[in-house]
């Protein structure tokens, strides 16, 4: 592994491939490619198959490490997980999403994602298509609202759209610094904070420029299709919204528990895409402590009928 990637963790390693479990002669499905953490281990851990997935260009280079270390057993294939059906034509015996802005992502200050260092406001994981610029200077004042109260669950969303239009009256909006300023305007800054006040409104921003909740309704129900029976589906979530749409994904498509007697073990009715699902596991103390990004990690997983 070079320098540029030995700072950037998987989360929640052990778990991911507890849940996993790959086996030699398996196909498995690294949904978010990222840094390749997940998707080095999962080949380092079993003599299988791995096929890759990003919308984001800059992941190339080490899409092509692997592929020179790890031969026909890795394979890359560009787009996005919502479009998992197309991707990924063969049945598979497991997928795993790492879902939500990758810390590559974060470090790269001219991609815009984070407000520690000013650049340009973009937000876009494909590098393609509207940026968060875009919405910023041209959405009505209502349309942003709703955006940042229902992708960020901020509650002074009005406010702060208010103060965006006023501001953008006067020059556009076109770096992450200004932004932030704005908004430091409605929801005021403290030493004694441990979320930042603008860290709400720029991830509904992300979340509204890249369709990610849309994306990841899509890529579960995508990829469920194409596990083979016995196949497990992995999610690593960061956020309430994305945690939501898991936990209710798996809870409407596994099998129901019938009751049929005290003294028999618990049946159920063989009807539905999944078997089991898990509950939320989260990271340990030690992780949390080693990479403060899994602070706010939830893993859940769901075995196939």
């Amino acid at each position: 592994m070079t320098a540029d990637y030995q700072k950037h963790f998987p989360v929640m390693l052990n778990e991911v491939l507890a849940a996993l479990q790959p086996e030699d002669g398996g196909v498995y499905v690294d949904a978010t490619f990222g840094n390749g953490g997940y998707s080095e281990a999962i080949l380092q851990q079993a003599d299988c198959r791995v096929i890759a997935l990003d919308r984001d260009a800059t992941v190339l280079p080490r899409a092509e490490e692997l592929k020179q270390q790890y031969g026909s057993r890795f394979e890359f294939r560009p787009g996005c997980f919502g479009d998992f059906d197309t991707l990924v034509t063969e049945d598979i015996d497991g997928a795993v999403f790492d879902i939500g802005v990758s810390s590559m992502q974060l470090d790269q200050a001219d991609r815009g994602f984070s407000f520690a260092k000013d650049a340009p406001l973009d937000m876009r994981m494909s590098q393609t298509g509207t940026s968060a610029a875009d919405l910023v200077n041209t959405l009505p004042e209502e349309e942003l609202a709703a955006i940042l109260f229902n992708y960020g669950e901020e509650k002074k969303s009005r406010q702060i759209a208010r103060k965006i239009v006023e501001a953008r009256k006067i020059k556009p909006v076109t770096s992450t610094l200004e932004l932030a300023n704005i908004i430091y305007q409605v929801v005021k800054r403290s030493f004694n904070q441990t979320i930042d006040p603008a860290t709400r409104s720029f991830q509904a921003l992300r979340i509204a420029v890249n369709d990610e909740l849309e994306e990841l309704r899509n890529g579960l129900d995508k990829a469920s299709r194409r596990l083979k029976k016995g196949g497990r589906l992995v999610v690593v979530d960061f956020h309430s919204l994305e945690d939501r749409i898991v936990k209710t994904f798996f809870k409407n498509n596994c099998d129901k528990a019938v009751h049929v007697s005290r003294y028999r073990p618990q049946e159920t009715t063989g009807n539905a895409l999944f078997g089991f699902a898990s509950k939320a596991i989260v990271p340990s103390a030690q992780e949390i402590g080693l990479n403060n990004r899994s602070r706010s990690a939830k893993l859940r997983y769901a075995i196939k009928n």
